[in-house]
């Protein structure tokens, strides 16, 4: 268990060369569950799948190694969901997922926020009602995640976390990331000028 509350669990593992960081967020009261990007070591993660309850993928963008668990997840029948603008960079996928909607998740409210910089099409996911943002690779304890892989932009990464994260979450909203620890709103939005400054 990494994260629990009155009415979630979060289950995190890590796999992959690239330690990537694996959710599964689960409703306590019904059970069902999501698996936040489905990075690697396949076996493993279907594993988790059918001991948690998960009905679906989402992924927090299109980069290799978040994605490399995709087709052996979509061939054991779960639905596979990225954003449009990522879309391309999966080998395959099944549903789109759209800026500000609402995912269910038994009784659970995943609300999507695109941050594009990372990736053009990269996505953070709020639990309404939790103070938890899994935010893929835009925001790592220490700044935002790399832009300068193709499509990455870092003046427009700065503006997603500044307007998108910083803005409307409180300090102690804690930030899952894609790689490494847990941080939280608070600890990173000081940090900002300074990001700006070195110009990553």
């Amino acid at each position: 268990m990494h994260y629990e509350d009155s009415q979630v669990e979060i289950y995190k593992t890590v796999v992959g060369p690239m330690d990537n960081n694996v959710y599964i967020v689960r409703c306590k009261v019904t059970g069902d569950a999501v698996l936040v990007d489905a990075a690697n070591e396949h076996e493993q993660l279907l594993e988790l799948c059918r001991t948690f309850g998960v009905r679906r993928v989402i992924e927090t963008h299109g980069h290799w190694d978040h994605i490399q668990a995709v087709p052996q997840l979509r061939d054991a029948g779960y639905d596979v969901a990225v954003t449009a603008e990522d879309a391309a960079m999966l080998p395959s996928y099944d549903s789109l997922l759209e800026d500000d909607t609402v995912l269910e998740i038994g009784r659970l409210r995943l609300r999507t926020i695109l941050t594009p910089g990372h990736t053009p099409g990269s996505m953070c996911f709020v639990i309404e009602g939790s103070p938890v943002l899994l935010a893929g690779d835009t925001l790592f304890p220490g700044g935002p995640g790399n832009t300068k892989f193709a499509g990455g932009s870092f003046p427009t990464i700065i503006e997603s976390i500044e307007r998108r994260l910083f803005v409307p979450f409180s300090a102690d909203t804690i930030v899952m990331p894609g790689h490494g620890n847990d941080t939280t709103i608070g600890n990173e939005r000081p940090h900002l000028d300074e990001w700006v400054a070195r110009g990553w």
